[in-house]
Parts: structure tokens; sequence; C-alpha cells
């Protein structure tokens, strides 16, 4: 027969396993793309929007200078301990695998966390990862000028606490006319696919889409 000492113990371990899975979602900072986001605010083959932020050197920084490029955009948050690590690191290696070959990328990266990520926190961080600045801007602004932004792109943020956010994964791909071609959601898209997909960007025509 089991003892009453083994159900209480018995009993700790289930609560202490309910915790933390209340706790692990709790912290996560990302979520879940649903079919409704996905059909709707994340849509392809339309136009991304215009914006002016701030970037890592704290000047502005207008949409505008990316028409002619094919675009790599993201959003994170610097105190991330999650997947933002994870998109920054495969951001560098996709960056520097494109600029040894001399191709025509720019990579954007969009704080969901202006609270914190000023200019100069986001230049410390991309630097922590290799960034090369030529080609790869890490954008704040206020919150006004951020939400916006967030919604015409489908990223939904929702402040958790001072340092902690959850907000959509999402990392979408620009032709050159500033058209979204390709979205990645989630965490578990890897390297080799986004680097495909901006490959098939740069060999298309201008102003040609299939």
């Amino acid at each position: 027969m089991i003892s009453a000492h083994s159900n209480k113990l018995l009993a700790q371990l289930v609560v202490a396993i309910v915790t933390l899975a209340v706790l692990s979602k709790a912290v996560s900072g990302h979520e879940p793309v649903g079919r409704k986001v996905q059909s709707s605010t994340a849509l392809l083959n339309v136009k991304a929007p215009d914006f002016v932020l701030l970037d890592q050197d704290g000047k502005s920084f207008d949409s505008a200078k990316l028409r002619g490029k094919v675009v790599a955009l993201n959003f994170i948050y610097t105190t991330c301990t999650d997947v933002c690590p994870l998109f920054t690191a495969n951001f560098a290696q996709i960056q520097r695998t494109l600029n040894e070959r001399g191709d025509n990328v720019f990579f954007v990266s969009i704080t969901t966390d202006p609270e914190i990520d000023s200019p100069r926190v986001l230049k410390s961080y991309a630097q922590r990862y290799g960034a090369d600045f030529r080609n790869w801007a890490f954008l704040t602004g206020t919150e006004a000028q951020l939400k916006p932004v967030w919604s015409a792109l489908g990223i939904r943020v929702i402040k958790k606490g001072r340092g902690l956010v959850q907000h959509t994964s999402l990392t979408t791909l620009l032709d050159r006319e500033g058209i979204r071609r390709f979205n990645h959601f989630g965490e578990k898209w890897q390297a080799k696919d986004v680097l495909k997909d901006l490959v098939s960007l740069l060999n298309e025509k201008p102003n040609h889409r299939p």
C-alpha cells in the first residue's frame, strides 16, 4: 500500500509540475500564430508599411531607403531570453553568408520593447552578435511610433512587465518593390530556409513577380 508520506510527496510533485507549466507559459516571450493572424494581418503579396523610426545610432531611419533592396525583417527585444537570441543569431549567419557573396540584402530588426530598447541598448545587443550595420538596422522609437508598424505587419505585442514582452514571432521577407513575399512564423524556421527564400528574391528580375 502507498503510505501517507508517499501520497504527500506525490501531491507535492503534481503541484510542482503544474506550477512549472503555468510559469513557463507566463514567462514565454512569444505566442503561437493562429490562422486568423496568418490569413489577415500577415498577408503576402501586399506592400509593407512605410515607417520612420530610430536606428541603433539614434539616427532617423526611413523605410523608403529600402526600396530596390531585398529585405529580411523581424521583431525582437533585447531582454528576451528564449527565441530572440536565436532569431538574431540566424540573421547574423545569413548576413555573413550573403555579404560574402556581395548580395544586396538589407536586414531590419524592430524592437517590441521601446521602454528598454533605446538606440544605445540595441547597438550593444547587436554588437554581441557581430551584426554588420552597413546593411542591418536595429530600430526603436516611441510606443506610439511603433504600434502602427506592429499592427500593419501582424505583430501582437503584450507587455507583461518591465523587460518582459509577449509578441508574435514573425520573420517576413520583402522583394525589391517592398512587397511581402515570404513569412516565417514561430521559432522553428532555420537559417537555410530563409536564405533560400532570400536568394530566390535576389534572382528575380526587377519589377517582375510570378
